[in-house]
Formats: structure tokens, sequence, C-alpha cells
């Protein structure tokens, strides 16, 4: 038996599989670090762009919740692997890619989780700094009224840390600080929805009309790409340390509820608000967290606002350590601890430099990252299929190895299918950036990237579903797939 880790000691698993003496736990436990992180007041805005979609109110709920609850399951099953292997998503997709093919789509997944870390920890700090200046115009205010340098600063540093030190001790402590913020998280949004229902003007939710059938489909699919499949490689990093034989339905349960249960809550609020005052939904849709706070008595303010700051250094702290596995399941021969270091100093200078430096970089930065959901999407869709051959083969860790050792340099089936699928999917979907829209929608006319599908994100589910059918064809239909030496009985070895 090996000794089991605690919250203050520093974790050392990286992408082995982690030893069955140092499993334990309940998928319950997953629930708190899904929902500490997705209950953000982000989540109204959402809302907000479900009904902007063109959708009558409750037509925005129902698509919205729907897309949530489809694409967090997606989540959860991809999380079964965890329990299962022991490892890691991005290298359990060794499985599926090789372990050479696999870094093209863990690229692509490090790429996107640290970019949209480096969002966050940028509206943290700037959400901290504007609390000061409304305590304390005088010292941390500029000469216009905004946050200052020192301000930021300030928040900058204090975000970083905390992030940094809850990141680096590993999944003991990540757990036992997720399950805190998710109880005060929770509380302090049941308040602030208390304090907004008034707000809401009832009677106009009706004066929007239904939106046709294709916008409502539109609707559900922009909600599963805005929660749900951008989290498609993060599920077996949680889940990982359950014993083996935890049953699918509670770790499935469980990663969808936390996911779902806040977002789609806050989904509701936003529809409601924007239906009832256009005007409002408007200004929470371009700046949720200035055009909501704004509404709030100044004794509540202060404590909301540190909680929202609280809810996006939870997102932080989990995005950081994924990223870490992610540059170990890339191949870069250093321990968990370093890689989130290394990924910290990253995310920090491109943090400092959306704050300091650039005013007009962030738009271009996101719309990029929005684009790589296609790619994260498609290897989502093959890995979930091919769990049909890895439960067939006894969840056999050698698959993860290198050529020789039970595992493939590369699966050209399953590589194959991702860039197929991938072109495809570029070519269904639209860029508010007018460079990136240079090279994406080559596959649309200009009505429809105008209309529902350019709008949606259509692209995405699309190259998902293209990537999957075809993995499946040639693997299981066609069986071009040669067997390779991993036909055996499961080992439970270290996996480099």
């Amino acid at each position: 038996m090996t000794d089991r880790p605690t919250s203050t000691s520093v974790e050392t698993n990286g992408v082995n599989p982690v030893p069955d003496g140092e499993r334990r736990g309940k998928p319950a436990g997953l629930f708190a670090i899904w929902f500490s992180w997705n209950i953000s007041i982000l989540g109204i805005s959402y809302g907000i762009y479900v009904y902007g979609l063109g959708l009558s109110a409750w037509q925005a709920i129902v698509a919205g919740v729907l897309g949530y609850v489809l694409s967090s399951v997606l989540v959860g099953i991809l999380a079964v692997g965890g329990p299962r292997t022991g490892l890691p998503t991005l290298t359990q997709t060794r499985f599926a890619f090789g372990l050479h093919g696999n870094k093209f789509p863990t690229f692509f997944a490090y790429l996107s989780n640290i970019g949209w870390k480096v969002t966050i920890i940028t509206l943290a700090a700037t959400s901290g700094a504007k609390l000061f200046v409304r305590l304390w115009p005088g010292v941390f205010a500029d000469d216009q009224g905004k946050e200052s340098v020192l301000a930021i600063v300030l928040w900058f540093v204090a975000v970083l840390a905390v992030t940094l030190t809850v990141a680096v001790f590993g999944h003991q402590l990540i757990m036992r600080v997720e399950k805190w913020i998710a109880w005060l998280t929770s509380i302090m949004t049941i308040v602030f929805i208390a304090m907004i229902v008034p707000k809401i003007r009832w009677d106009a939710l009706g004066d929007a009309p239904d939106g046709s059938v294709g916008t409502f489909i539109g609707g559900v699919i922009l909600a599963m790409t805005i929660v749900g499949l951008g989290f498609l490689n993060y599920g077996g990093d949680f889940a990982r340390y359950l014993p083996r034989d935890t049953p699918a339905r509670g770790v499935i349960g469980w990663t969808t509820g936390g996911i779902v249960l806040p977002v789609a809550v806050l989904l509701i609020l936003g529809v409601l608000l924007a239906a009832g005052d256009p005007e409002m939904g408007k200004a929470a849709a371009n700046d949720p967290i200035g055009a909501l706070t704004a509404l709030l008595p100044l004794w509540f303010f202060i404590p909301f606002t540190i909680v929202i700051v609280i809810s996006l250094v939870a997102a932080a702290i989990t995005g950081i350590y994924s990223s870490g596995l992610a540059l170990l399941a890339l191949g870069v021969p250093l321990s968990r601890a370093t890689t989130t270091l290394i990924n910290m100093v990253v995310i920090a200078a491109g943090a400092f430099y959306l704050l300091f430096v650039s005013d007009s970089f962030l738009a271009t930065f996101q719309a990029f990252l929005a684009l790589i959901s296609v790619v994260m999407g498609t290897m989502g869709g093959i890995q979930l299929l091919d769990f049909i051959r890895q439960r067939r083969l006894g969840w056999n860790v050698d698959m993860a190895k290198p050529a020789g050792e039970g595992g493939r340099s590369g699966r050209w089936t399953a590589v194959v299918s991702l860039v197929v699928a991938t072109i495809v999917g570029l070519g269904l979907v639209t860029s508010s950036d007018p460079n990136i829209a240079k090279v994406v929608g080559f596959l649309l006319s200009d009505e429809a990237k105008q209309g529902v599908i350019g709008t949606t994100n259509v692209g995405v589910v699309v190259a998902m579903l293209i990537g999957a059918g075809l993995y499946a064809l040639l693997t299981f239909v066609f069986k071009l797939d040669p067997p390779g030496i991993y036909d055996r009985e499961p080992v439970k070895a270290a996996v480099g």
C-alpha cells in the first residue's frame, strides 16, 4: 500500500496511473469542484446570449438548460476514464491517438486552457481593483476615475499567489479548497439572486415572440459550446483518485450536476432580466460584473465582489492544475509541481500584457480561443467513442506508453478523423475578429454566416459528430486499425 497524500503535502503524481493504494473518496466529491468554478456571475450573461438569438424567454431557458445537460453529460462520461485508469484525460487520450499523435490535440487543449486562464486572472484582478476604487477612490482611482495601476497590481499579485499555492499542492488541497468555495459562493449567490429578482419586469416577459425550430436548435448548440464542451479535456483529472470500481453513474451524475446546477440557475436569471428589460440585458451582456453589481447596495456589493473574485480564482486553480498535466502529457520531462509553476509564469505574463500593455488584444485573443473548441470537441467525440475499445481491452494503461511497450506512436484512424473533422468544423464557424474571419467560415454563404448557423458555433458540434462518425467507420466498421501489442491482460504500469 502507498501512503495516501494529504492536503498539506505536494502531490507527486503526474501523468502516471494513480496507484490503488492512493485511491479514495466517493463520486459525490466531484460535485463541489465543478460547482465552485461554474457558479460565476458570468453565467447570467450566458443566458442573455442564448436569449439574444431571437428566442422567447421560455424557449431560451429550455434550450440553454438542455444544451448544458447534453454537453455536461459528455464531460461526465469522459470523467469515468479517470477512476478506470488513474490517468488524467489528456494522457488517456493517448489510447485513441497514440503517444505522438496525441500531441496535436493536447497542444491545442493546453493552449486553450492557458488562454482562458489568462482572461480569468485578468478579470479577477480588475474586479478586485474596482472594489478598491469604490471604497477608496482617493487612493486607488486614476485621474479618470478608473482603476489605478496600484489597485490592479495589488489584486493581480494576490490572485496569482493564492492560485499558484493551491495548484502546486495539487489534488487533495484543491478538492478541499473548492468544497469551501462551493459553499461560500452558493450562499452569496442565493442572496444575490434574491436581491435581483425584484428588479425583473415580469409583465414584459411575454413580449418576445417564439423563435423558429432552427433558432431553438441553435440555442441548444450555443449553450453546449459555452458550457460543457470546453471541459471535455478536464474530466478525468479530478476523478482519477477515485477507486477503480467507482460506479460510472455516480461519476457521470455528480459531474453533470456540479456543472449544470449553477449555470442553469444563472442562465434563467439572465434570460428573465434580458426579456424584462432589453437595455439591462444589453449592458449585462457587455459587462456582466459591472452592470449587475451596480444594482447592489454597498453593504452587499463589498462581500459579493470578493466572492466574484474567489469564484474566478476557483476556476483559475483547476485550470492551472490541468494545464500542468497537459504539459506532462506533451512529454515535458518535469514534475507536476514544476510544470504548474511554469504555467503560472506563462499565465502571469499573458495577464500582465492584457492588463498593462494592450487595450485591444483581448477580443482577438478570445476569438482565437473560441476556434480551438472545434479541435477540443472533435477530440472529445473520438475519445468518447474509443471508450468502447478501451473498455473491451480492460482499460489497459500500457496503451498510453510508447510504441514497443504497449502503446502506439500514432493511430492514424483517430488522427485522420480529427484532422478532417476539424477542417470541416472551421469551415462552418465564424469569428467576430475580422482577421480570423478570413480563414474560417469558408463552407458558409454570406447569408448563412449572418444566420443561426454562423452565430451559434454549430460547426463545433458538426465537427464532433463527423470526427466520431469517421473514426467509427475506419476503426469498427472497416477495421482498418491493425491490432497492437496492447491486446493483452491489463497491466498496472507507470506511464512515461
